[in-house]
């Protein structure tokens, strides 16, 4: 399978890579969930981690790629407010800090449409 920037095994890896860093370092996670959502920070880091780590399997299978990528645009959409959240505390850290959250904000368009692509270049 090739590797191009609409790889499903590129994006699949993303998913992964940020799943396992859910588990592996949830304190950076947790310090972004919005304190709207019901239960604690840790649950939805933990929550959110093992979301990323089952969309990285869909997005892998063959069989299960199209849906799974489909969710995982809802997935990057969803996780919108967190990357806000990020952007709004920054206000109080350095400027480099943060130009670095506000410049985050829109790179996740880019994650929706990638993986909008794959679902579309799925076999199904």
């Amino acid at each position: 399978m090739p590797r191009t920037p609409s790889s499903p095994v590129l994006l699949a890896g993303l998913l992964a890579t940020a799943g396992v860093a859910h588990a592996i370092a949830p304190k950076q996670f947790d310090a972004i969930v919005p304190s709207a959502l019901p239960g604690t920070a840790r649950q939805w880091t933990y929550a959110s981690g093992a979301a990323e780590l089952a969309l990285a399997a869909g997005v892998a299978h063959p069989r299960t790629r199209r849906v799974a990528a489909l969710a995982a645009a809802a997935f990057f959409v969803g996780v919108f407010p967190a990357n806000v959240k990020m952007a709004v505390d920054a206000r109080r850290r350095s400027p480099a800090v943060q130009a670095m959250t506000i410049a985050r904000l829109p790179l996740q368009l880019p994650l929706v449409l990638w993986a909008r692509n794959v679902s579309r270049g799925a076999a199904g």
